[in-house]
C-alpha cells in the first residue's frame, strides 16, 4: 500500500456510486489508508445537496447510474468544478474506452480508476489529486494574503496622497480664512446636502473628504489680488477665476476615487445651471453632480461668514437668495433638497460655528 501523505489527513472525501458494495469496499481501503472523513450515497440525485453540506475536497464518482449518471452530474456540477469551486473528480467505471475518457475529461473529471479497483492505484490517483487540490487552496490563501496587503498599502498610499493634498487645501485658505474653517464646513454641508438628495453612503462620505478640496487651486492666485480688500478690475477677476483650473490640475492624475472625485469638485464648481459660470460655462446636467453639490454648499457658507471684502449675511437673506438663483446659479433639485430637508440647520450649531458666526446667523433669523 502507498505511504499515507499527512496532508491529506484532512481531506473530506465523498464517494457517489449506485452500489453499495462499492461505496464500502473504498471506504475500508481509505480507512486503512488514514482517510477519516468519508462519505458515501448511492443516489445521484443527492449530489449538490451533500456537496453543499459535506464540503467535500474530492468526489469519486461513478459513471453508470440510474436517474442521473456520471456525465449529467458533471454537468450539473460544472459551476463547483471550474473557476473559484475546483473540486477535483476522479470517475469510477467499468468503461476505459478512449471515448468514455474524452467525454469525461471535457466535462470536467480530472481522473478516471478503472473497476474491479485495484486499492494501490486507487489510494495513489486520490493522493495525486488530493495534492494538487491542496496547492491550490494554499495558492488561493497566499492570493488572498498578497491581495490584502496590495489592499492596504493602496489604502495608505491613498491616505497619504489625501493628505497631502489636503494640507494643500489648508494652506490655500488659511490665505484668505485665518479660522481655517471653510473647507471643513463645506465639506460638512455638502455631505448633508448629498444625503438629503438621496446619494449613497460611499458617496456621501466621499463628497464630505472631497469638498475641502474645492479652492485648492487658490494656492496659485498671488496675494494681491486674493486679499484685496476692494473691488477686483475684471483682469484680476479673470486670473482669480483661474483657481479653479490651476485646482484641477494639482488634482489631475490621481489614482483613487476620492482624488478624482476631488478634481472635478476643484475644476467645476463655479459652473452655473444656466451656463453663466466658468471655467467652461457648462449648463445643467453637463455639471458633475459633486460640482453642484459643492458649489452651492460653498455659495451658501461663504455668504453666512464674514469675508476679507464684507460681512456676513443674514441666514434668512442667505435663504431668500439661494431659492431666487434656483435654476439659474443653482441647480433647482439641490435647492428643493436643501429647503425641504433643511440640511443646512446643523451647520448653524455651536458645535460648527464659534459664537460671532452663531450670533449672525441667529440674528438672520429672527
Amino acid at each position: 500500500m502507498p505511504t499515507f501523505r499527512p496532508v491529506a489527513a484532512s481531506a473530506r472525501l465523498l464517494i457517489v456510486d449506485d452500489e453499495y458494495s462499492n461505496i464500502r469496499l473504498l471506504e475500508r481501503i481509505l480507512a486503512q489508508a488514514g482517510y477519516s472523513q468519508v462519505l458515501g450515497t448511492s443516489d445521484s440525485r443527492e449530489v449538490e445537496s451533500v456537496i453543499a453540506a459535506f464540503k467535500p475536497d474530492l468526489l469519486l464518482l461513478d459513471l453508470r447510474m440510474p436517474h442521473m449518471d456520471g456525465f449529467a452530474v458533471l454537468k450539473k456540477l460544472a459551476p463547483r468544478l471550474n473557476g473559484g469551486g475546483n473540486l477535483p473528480v476522479l470517475m469510477l467505471t467499468g468503461d476505459a474506452t478512449p471515448e468514455t475518457r474524452r467525454a469525461g475529461l471535457s466535462l470536467g473529471a480530472k481522473d478516471f480508476v478503472a473497476k474491479p479497483f485495484d486499492a494501490d492505484e486507487v489510494l495513489l490517483r486520490i493522493a495525486n489529486l488530493l495534492e494538487t487540490r491542496f496547492l491550490y487552496r494554499a495558492l488561493e490563501n497566499q492570493n488572498g494574503v498578497l491581495e490584502a496587503r496590495v489592499a492596504e498599502r493602496t489604502s495608505e498610499l491613498e491616505s497619504s496622497q489625501f493628505e497631502i493634498v489636503a494640507r494643500l487645501a489648508l494652506a490655500a485658505e488659511m490665505r484668505d480664512d485665518d479660522t481655517s474653517r471653510h473647507t471643513q464646513r463645506v465639506g460638512r454641508l455638502s455631505a448633508l446636502l448629498a444625503e438629503a438628495l438621496g446619494a449613497e453612503s460611499r458617496f456621501v462620505e466621499l463628497i464630505r473628504r472631497a469638498a475641502p478640496m474645492h479652492d485648492v487651486g487658490k494656492i496659485g492666485i498671488p496675494d494681491r489680488i486674493l486679499l484685496k480688500s476692494g473691488t477686483l478690475t475684471e483682469e484680476e477677476f479673470d486670473l482669480m477665476r483661474s483657481h479653479t483650473v490651476i485646482g484641477a490640475r494639482i488634482l489631475s492624475g490621481g489614482q483613487s476615487e476620492l482624488v478624482r472625485l476631488a478634481e472635478r469638485i476643484a475644476h467645476r464648481h463655479h459652473e452655473r445651471w444656466d451656463g453663466s459660470g466658468y471655467p467652461n460655462g457648462l449648463r445643467g446636467d453637463e455639471i458633475p453632480v459633486e460640482a453642484r453639490i459643492v458649489g452651492l454648499a460653498d455659495v451658501f457658507d461663504a455668504l453666512t461668514h464674514r469675508r476679507l471684502y464684507r460681512p456676513a449675511w443674514p441666514v434668512g437673506k442667505v435663504i431668500e437668495e439661494v431659492r431666487r438663483e434656483s435654476g439659474r446659479h443653482f441647480d433647482p433639485d439641490a435647492v428643493a433638497a436643501m429647503m425641504d430637508t433643511r440640511c443646512y440647520e446643523p451647520m448653524l450649531a455651536p458645535s460648527v460655528l464659534n459664537s460671532q458666526e452663531m450670533s449672525v446667523a441667529i440674528s438672520g433669523l429672527v
